[in-house]
């Protein structure tokens, strides 16, 4: 359990570090961090204020999903916000596309690092993950369509509020589905037995 705990919170905060990576490249972001940052702009509420407080009110959705959080979904709620605020005090505005460029791509890459280790520890999905997986179970729809609906939704939602869409969306929507499926069998945690820990699908 204390290397799930470690696993699920050095996950969790690389992910909020990867999201503040992402916005100071400027060069667009992953569909819910458009919606958070569309959500920012007409708020008087950080970043990583927005990223907890829509956690939060997605979990409220799982109710009637009767989905069980664990203590993964509910430190997810809390830690990601926090550590993309502490990490956007930290990290400069990069200057010139080749530097932007490389950023972006570190962005997507640690996110994909941090998915495989936070789902890997086995702890519970995040909120957004198990609305995805909620959704699928009640209405038996595909996986991919339900994710697909679902960030379409929020894409189009942050856009409207004036959220950052570029190529940088184009490329974390292509990318961080192999990438998770290249890490997450790297970090999941398995029982003594051998077998793996129960994760979300992705």
């Amino acid at each position: 359990m204390i290397r799930r705990l470690t696993q699920l919170f050095v996950g969790l905060g690389l992910y909020g570090f990867s999201m503040a990576l992402m916005i100071r490249a400027d060069l667009g972001l992953d569909p819910w961090d458009v919606f958070h940052q569309g959500l920012s702009h007409r708020t008087p509420l950080s970043f990583g204020l927005i990223v907890c407080a829509v956690g939060a009110a997605v979990l409220l959705l799982w109710v009637p999903l009767r989905q069980r959080p664990g203590i993964g979904t509910v430190a997810n709620v809390v830690v990601i916000g926090l550590a993309a605020d502490a990490s956007l005090a930290l990290l400069p505005d990069f200057q010139g596309l080749p530097l932007r460029g490389v950023m972006l791509a570190a962005s997507i890459v640690l996110n994909g690092i941090a998915g495989g280790l936070y789902i890997g520890a086995g702890l519970g999905p995040g909120p957004r993950d198990g609305l995805m997986t909620g959704l699928v179970r009640r209405t038996g729809w595909p996986i991919r369509r339900v994710r697909t609906g679902i960030e379409l939704v929020v894409l189009a939602s942050g856009w409207l509020l004036g959220g950052t869409v570029g190529l940088g969306t184009v490329a974390y929507a292509l990318a961080i589905g192999p990438l998770v499926q290249v890490f997450l069998p790297l970090f999941t945690i398995r029982e003594p037995a051998g077998e793996a820990v129960a994760v979300p699908a992705e």
